[in-house]
């Protein structure tokens, strides 16, 4: 379970889309395994909205100053198109991220 950083409720896993900072931006972290600390999003615009009114990016990601938002816009807009609301589990892995082990 983790919480979204725009509309505050909790949610599985699966459900959220993790966001981590790059180089001032605010990156979408497909697989879930980029290097840094991470914030949780519902890929819906609403909460996307909310966490940039809010401000919540740069709090939840604990780097000082204003980060850009536009990637991760893109990718909800995309999303939202297309009429995937949740984001699929990386291929391989288990619902936590770890790695499914095959049975010799």
């Amino acid at each position: 379970m983790r919480t979204c950083v725009g509309c505050k409720r909790r949610a599985l896993i699966g459900e959220l889309l993790r966001v981590v900072a790059v180089a001032g931006q605010v990156v979408v972290d497909a697989h879930r395994r980029l290097p840094g600390r991470g914030a949780w999003l519902h890929p819906e615009p609403d909460c996307l909205a909310k966490a940039e009114r809010r401000r919540a990016f740069p709090r939840a990601l604990k780097v000082p100053g204003a980060l850009d938002a536009r990637q991760v816009r893109e990718h909800v807009e995309r999303t939202t198109q297309t009429g995937t609301g949740t984001f699929p589990a990386p291929q391989g892995t288990k619902e936590a991220g770890r790695p499914v082990m095959s049975q010799p």
